[in-house]
This record gives C-alpha cells, structure tokens and sequence, in this order.
C-alpha cells in the first residue's frame, strides 16, 4: 500500500527520491488501521520518506530518520525550555515524546514559553503539549503527565523512553530527575537558563552528574531563590538553549557527532560567549 502511495518527488537542491504525502499516508492508515507513525516507520524501512522530513534527507539518512521514529524522548518541564523542545524534536520526527509537568499557563509565560498562548492560560502544561503536537505533527504518539516527576512515579514517566531532557526550573527537581534517569539507564539533557546566559551538559548513566554543578540536594536552591526566578528569562534564552538540547538529543538517538558528554557548554548571550568546560571521566579530575 505504501509503494503505491509513493511517488517521485524533488528536494529543493531538484535531486529525486521517493516520498509520501501525509493525505495519502493518513489514507493507509485509515484502511490498515495502523497509526500515521507506524506507516512512516514502514516506509522508511524501503527508503520511501514522508514528504513532511524532506529537508532532513541531506543531512540525515533514511536510516536515521528511522531511528528518530522509533525512538522516545521524555520531556520534564513543558515551560520555557521544554516547550520549545518539544516543538523541535516533534518537528525532527522523534517517534514518541513523553511530556510531564505539574504546572499550568500563567500570562506571565507568555514572553517565553512556546506552547503558551492566550488560548492555552489557564491549562496543564502537559495536556496543552499533547493538544498542540496533534496539529505540529500527528505521526508522533504523546504521553502527557500532568504531574511532577518524583522518585515514586519516575519508572512510569520514563517507561519506553531512550533519552530524558531536563527542561525543570529548580536544581531539587533536577537531582530527583538525575537520579531516576541512571536508574532506567538513559542518557540525561540538562539545561539550565537565568537572564541571557545558560548550560546545557549530556549525563549518560555511568557517568558523575549535576552534583558536580550543584552540590547535594540539600544544598539546592528552593525555586523562588533560583537564578532564573530572581534574573527571569527573556524569550532568546530558552529558544538557543533549547535548541542545543534538541540537538543533543538527536545526536544521542542517531550516534552520530560529538555530544556535551563529560563537559558543559556555558553560553552569554549578550556578550556572544561560548565557554565549554572539560570535567573528565574521574571525578577526582572535575
């Protein structure tokens, strides 16, 4: 069904491949009973590309834009980083994106947070994710969790997931999210923003985590002391960090590049600064 659906189509450098449109992908779906991610995965697998990746086919192959598809990415946090996160791996294709987050939309994310509107004020963060994402890009599934990750219901959070992508506002959170990401054995994205500066750093299980930045849990900052509460977050900040952490993870999901792993990447921008700082794998290196 899906060769038959496929037709020649042209990128924009006018080199030829084979592709699907998303009508008649939604087509086969509605005939075989299989889902719009299943089809793109299915066609995928014979070199045939859902029309909607088409700019992806230079730099990525059909096989990792595969991959993408049939990987799970938790998002903790769908506020100012995570928001945008969300957008751009849903966009990049990641197959199945986990959303979790407590809070609701307050007018005063309007300057920064992707996912809110004038029409989402008011609602989950997580459930507004899940509501948007059905119009960005209906071949990714969407597990929304309007609830805060804590050490009792982070094995069903992460559940199914390859990468978790630390999008929290508070270091408490953080070190409890950490530690469950080591647990269920995946890699961990961390940002952190404040003002016009941030960090962003890749933790795999087997390596030393934010205690090296932050210190134990009882030395953390409570949420209204954080840098980014008293400095705030203008709209550019989460928008570059965010994409950092995007690209993390899609290198982390394809094994290609160099990640953020055993450094941390500090970045001004309002001086246009980039620092990377080097940890080691020992920590009595660090």
């Amino acid at each position: 069904m899906i060769a038959n659906r496929a037709e020649t189509v042209t990128d924009p450098a006018q080199r030829s491949l084979r592709g699907i449109h998303e009508s008649g992908a939604q087509e086969i779906c509605r005939q075989s009973g299989k889902n719009l991610r299943e089809i793109y995965a299915a066609a995928l697998q014979s070199d045939i590309w859902p029309v909607r990746y088409l700019r992806n086919t230079s730099i990525l192959s059909a096989r990792e834009q595969l991959k993408l598809t049939q990987s799970g990415v938790a998002i903790i946090g769908a506020g100012g980083l995570g928001g945008q996160v969300i957008t751009i791996l849903a966009r990049m294709g990641i197959g199945m994106l986990t959303v979790a987050d407590p809070d609701v939309f307050e007018a005063s994310n309007l300057n920064r947070q992707a996912l809110a509107t004038a029409e989402t004020l008011g609602t989950n963060k997580a459930a507004a994710a899940k509501n948007m994402l059905a119009a960005v890009n209906p071949a990714v599934t969407v597990r929304s969790f309007p609830h805060r990750l804590d050490k009792d219901n982070a094995a069903e959070i992460l559940a199914g997931t390859n990468t978790v992508v630390d999008a929290l506002d508070n270091v408490s959170d953080r070190l409890v999210l950490a530690q469950a990401s080591k647990t269920a054995g995946i890699p961990l994205v961390h940002a952190a923003i404040a003002g016009f500066e941030g960090q962003i750093m890749t933790i795999y299980p087997q390596d030393p985590g934010l205690e090296r930045i932050y210190g134990e849990a009882e030395q953390a900052f409570e949420p209204a002391d954080s840098p980014e509460a008293v400095m705030g977050v203008p709209g550019v900040t989460p928008a570059v960090l965010a994409s950092l952490q995007a690209m993390e993870t899609v290198k982390i999901l394809t094994n290609r590049g160099r990640s953020l792993r055993n450094r941390m990447l500090y970045v001004d921008l309002e001086n246009a600064a980039f620092q990377e700082f080097s940890f080691g794998t020992d920590p009595d290196q660090a």
